[in-house]
């Protein structure tokens, strides 16, 4: 029997499916294409916003809330399935920022660890980065996972529990809603039941609401991104031990010495073909930041779909006007830095637990009719057709 269906099986429809399963819950999770092959396969992996003292108050509240929880999953996930996520926590260096008094002050505010450091002090730890650096701002406790095989990891473990149910290749066509609390699902499948369902697809989930009449601001942003395939230096010493971060680009090195570059921000709908020009583009930000790049070979360039939405917040709760009708999306480019926050955030509220943190602020709110739903309109006009 099901308690829920949770449509979308990114990192944060599979982190909520494990947690309501080991709650002992019922769950079924529909995926159209295979679980964790969207935007939590296509990204980076740094588990910190790039920027954090840009960040409104609500998402630091998250991402505070997920930091350092990803060694601890990450070791789980492997001792469980055989699957090593790749938690890294060696740290990030800033190569340049117009903000570094904002971020000081932001750092002392917060008590984290960024300090100016020399030049001295970076070749020492990164001696294959470009010539010329005076020196960087210096964050030792950021981390990195593999997120393809966090995804692998996590689809695992699912698999393993009596509990889940995963529907792979298996599109949701529609919303079963009636007097305003919704029933289920109708798939190619057949029809599903139940009296709670969760939308967490990522960029997709608003063509879903459409169905009803449920304008939810949530958008495609396309990221490109490379990685390549470096030679062993020194023995057995990587070209890059640890994240850089320049000029809103950032490169991310791998345990087998593979190295990413990311990320563009495109606004090209759902179109996630790569370009040349964005190839070229990423090239050059990488061989700006180490050199010996353009010796290597790229080894995949692909593209990826953020879930957009106003202001950065992403939507985690109940829809208005649709009893039973939850969402977890729009957490742009920090899907895989909240998802710990976020999915326990919602789950907090599916099962009436005190919450971790305030929910307000992601609350979804109804607009006036044929208006997008939002965080902060208060009006209570229905939204739906």
């Amino acid at each position: 029997m099901n308690d829920f269906l949770i449509i979308g099986g990114g990192v944060i429809g599979m982190m909520t499916a494990w947690q309501l399963a080991e709650a002992g819950h019922g769950v079924t999770l529909f995926e159209r294409g295979q679980c964790g092959q969207e935007a939590s396969w296509a990204g980076g992996g740094i588990v910190s916003p790039l920027y954090p003292w840009r960040y409104s108050a609500p998402i630091s509240g998250l991402s505070r809330w997920s930091e350092g929880r990803y060694r601890d999953l990450a070791a789980r996930l492997a001792e469980e399935t055989g699957i090593d996520p790749e938690f890294r926590r060696k740290g990030l260096f800033y190569l340049d920022l117009d903000d570094a008094a904002e971020a000081m002050q932001w750092a002392q505010q917060q008590g984290k660890p960024l300090a100016r450091v020399d030049d001295g002090f970076l070749y020492a730890r990164e001696p294959h980065l470009v010539d010329g650096l005076e020196g960087a701002l210096w964050m030792p406790t950021l981390g990195s996972i593999r997120n393809p095989r966090l995804g692998q990891a996590l689809r695992s473990r699912l698999g393993s529990l009596p509990d889940v149910t995963l529907k792979e290749g298996c599109r949701v066509d529609r919303l079963v809603v009636e007097k305003g609390r919704v029933h289920g699902v109708d798939t190619a499948d057949g029809r599903f039941s139940a009296g709670t369902v969760i939308l967490c697809g990522g960029a997709w989930t608003g063509q879903l609401l459409e169905t009803l009449g449920i304008g939810l601001p949530v958008r495609p942003v396309k990221g490109q991104m490379m990685v390549y395939r470096t030679p062993v230096v020194s023995g057995s010493r990587q070209l890059l031990d640890r994240v850089v971060l320049a000029k809103g680009r950032y490169l991310i090195p791998r345990s087998d010495g593979r190295v990413l570059i990311g990320s563009t921000l495109e606004e090209a709908g759902f179109d996630k073909a790569t370009t040349a020009s964005a190839r070229a583009s990423l090239h050059a930000s990488a061989v700006s930041m180490l050199p010996a790049l353009a010796d290597c070979e790229v080894e995949h360039h692909w593209a990826g779909l953020r879930p957009g939405a106003p202001d950065g917040l992403p939507f985690i709760g109940e829809l208005p006007n649709v009893r039973g009708l939850f969402v977890n999306a729009g957490h742009y480019r920090n899907g895989l830095v909240l998802a710990p926050a976020a999915t326990r955030l919602l789950v907090d509220q599916l099962l009436g637990r005190a919450p971790i943190l305030d929910p307000t602020p992601f609350t979804p709110l109804p607009g006036p009719k044929g208006a997008d739903v939002g965080h902060d309109v208060a009006s209570p006009g229905c939204v739906l057709a």
